[in-house]
């Protein structure tokens, strides 16, 4: 086979420190340097990431370098990129990560075998040198499946829970089809509604083995290390979210998953405002009460009912004037 197998999309902002490790690795993905095809896109780096994606564009058959001014977020610059995939696979491989040699050859070997829209591989965390292996949430490998019947059950943890753009590979006609791009303009949380419209829309999938993809955690400049506005992206993220399941046929099936999860993310990013500032703590709070409010209230108490008492505690103040 000839010409581009692969598109990689690598968005990157302030990631010179990591990316020289992530290029590296994706040089050593094929034998033949012409299988596989660069989008990089610069988002607003401050740093030598630029740079960077410059020196090493050399080792690729092709490449596209794409350069923000002004930050526009991870979504966006993912989005920018999925305009330049050539051929019919694509993947996503975020700056500060890296993975094992032979990676995105194998995934294409398995692409071309199942025919299917899409498929999801386990992940290795790296946190301070320590290496974690994170299993994708499902119970069959290798087997093609339709996406939304790996929604449910809403009391356990599933794909929808597993978000992440980088853990797996994707075919062309998911573009083509209007369902491969991010919401525009989000800084977190943007994988959160892209999954779900995938598990609801596309029309197959699988879960494989594949060598490694290693994400590290930790990272200084990570905007989960980063109690700042953007943090606060999750709202609209999950507003979205709620809204792709209302509008599903079978929103009454799914909606218990996608509020519990909604609730469960709120939870979360209270606990951790006292890392914020006082105004932004008072919009996350405000921000919280809003989003809660836009649910029916037999989902919201039905939430509340399977959360531990902990999170009830933490969300009461936010859910009774719902009920």
């Amino acid at each position: 086979m000839t010409g581009t197998q692969v598109t990689v999309i690598l968005p990157a902002k302030d990631a010179g420190p990591f990316i020289g490790t992530t290029l590296a690795t994706l040089a050593r993905q094929f034998d033949d340097p012409d299988a596989l095809k660069l989008v990089a896109i610069d988002d607003g780096s401050t740093d030598d990431t630029g740079e960077r994606m410059r020196e090493a564009a050399s080792r690729f058959g092709s490449a596209e370098l794409l350069r923000n001014e002004t930050p526009v977020g991870l979504a966006s610059a993912r989005n920018q990129g999925l305009a330049h995939v050539d051929g019919d696979l694509y993947c996503f491989v975020d700056g500060d990560d890296w993975m094992a040699p032979g990676r995105l050859a194998a995934l294409a070997e398995i692409m071309h075998a199942l025919d299917c829209d899409f498929v999801r591989t386990d992940h290795v965390t790296v946190t301070e040198g320590r290496r974690q292996l994170v299993r994708a949430p499902h119970p069959w490998r290798g087997t093609v499946c339709a996406p939304r019947d790996a929604i449910l059950p809403d009391d356990d943890t599933t794909m929808v829970d597993y978000p992440y753009a980088w853990a797996g590979m994707f075919h062309r006609r998911l573009i083509d089809e209007g369902l491969a791009a991010f919401p525009e303009g989000l800084f977190t949380a943007e994988d959160r509604p892209w999954i779900w419209r995938l598990h609801l829309t596309a029309t197959s999938f699988a879960v494989v083995d594949a060598p490694a993809l290693l994400y590290r955690r930790g990272v200084t400049t990570s905007l989960t290390q980063i109690a700042d506005r953007r943090q606060l992206d999750f709202l609209p993220a999950f507003a979205q979210t709620l809204d792709v399941v209302a509008a599903d046929e079978h929103a009454d099936l799914y909606m218990p998953k996608a509020v519990w999860t909604t609730l469960a993310v709120c939870a979360h990013h209270l606990r951790r405002s006292r890392a914020m500032t006082p105004a932004l703590r008072t919009d996350l709070r405000r921000g919280v009460r809003d989003l809660i409010a836009a649910v029916p209230a037999e989902y919201v108490d039905d939430a509340l009912r399977r959360m531990s008492e902990p999170r009830r505690r933490m969300l009461a103040r936010f859910t009774r004037g719902t009920r």
